[in-house]
């Protein structure tokens, strides 16, 4: 995982509390968004009001938002845009782009070592890297997915280590605090993440703030930052940013990605593989 060259002491005061800062104001802007999603519109005196917050925090908010395309400015508040990317149930995720995920799967399960402890996010591609894992000694795998743990029973090379929580049908996902909890208390060597969304400007982001409250844990957790994509997933985003492509180390997408979007990814220092 990337990380800034110099970490000490003196400095930990002076970058805690503006990191900190960031993320209650990335959650907030989130749940500004699940309201819009809900209801349509906002004004901003009624956000002010739920989010006991001023104005300009919350017209900063919702400028930000504009700004990503998932709302649209109007007099006085927001509305939603029809334009962001929502998740498919997992049924039929797993259907589309599915021979480009089995070829992203299989080269990122080369990629894994004996003895490794590695991290599989809940995603339908994910699901072909686990496929792929079987034949590998002395593997730990954590997860977050019922797909993915379902998909290793039975395997004697593999501890599979599943997170508690609230289960999502939607995406056969476990969320909430208690997931987050126990990701904080394990070291991975190597994270395989997937996202609903891949644009370079905005970053790897997922339809559902709990999902990606449990995707930023696993970051934390891993020393490696893989994504696995298929092409059909760049240049769209979605409503929660789960990582910016400056912390991954490595995209595993298949030859149809365009060649401006691989351009981009280079210019963050992102090794790319194409399948």
């Amino acid at each position: 995982m990337k990380k800034d060259a110099a970490e000490n002491h003196a400095g930990e005061s002076r970058v805690e509390e503006p990191l900190q800062e960031g993320m209650m104001a990335e959650e907030r802007r989130m749940q500004i968004l699940q309201i819009l999603r809900s209801e349509g519109r906002a004004k901003v005196n009624e956000l002010v009001r739920r989010f006991n917050t001023s104005a300009v925090t919350i017209r900063s908010d919702l400028n930000e938002l504009d700004q990503r395309g998932l709302v649209q400015r109007s007099h006085g508040g927001a509305v939603i845009q029809d334009t962001v990317f929502r998740e498919s149930p997992v049924q039929e995720r797993i259907k589309s782009q599915s021979k480009e995920k089995q070829r992203i799967g299989a080269m990122a399960a080369t990629l894994i070592r004996e003895g490794e402890t590695i991290i599989l996010d809940s995603g339908t591609t994910t699901l072909e890297v686990a496929r792929h894992l079987k034949n590998i000694p002395h593997l730990q795998v954590i997860t977050n997915g019922v797909n993915i743990a379902s998909e290793l029973l039975g395997s004697r090379n593999t501890q599979i280590i599943m997170m508690g929580g609230t289960v999502r049908n939607d995406s056969a996902s476990i969320v909430g605090r208690a997931t987050e909890d126990m990701l904080e208390q394990f070291s991975a060597d190597k994270l395989f993440l997937c996202g609903a969304g891949c644009d370079p400007d905005f970053g790897v982001s997922g339809t559902n703030l709990e999902e990606t409250m449990a995707n930023r844990a696993m970051l934390r957790a891993a020393r490696e930052i893989i994504v696995v994509a298929d092409a059909s997933k760049f240049g769209k985003r979605s409503m929660s940013l789960i990582a910016s492509f400056s912390e991954v180390d490595l995209v595993i997408s298949d030859v149809s990605l365009q060649p401006e979007l691989q351009e981009r990814i280079r210019s963050f220092g992102c090794k790319l593989i194409l399948v």
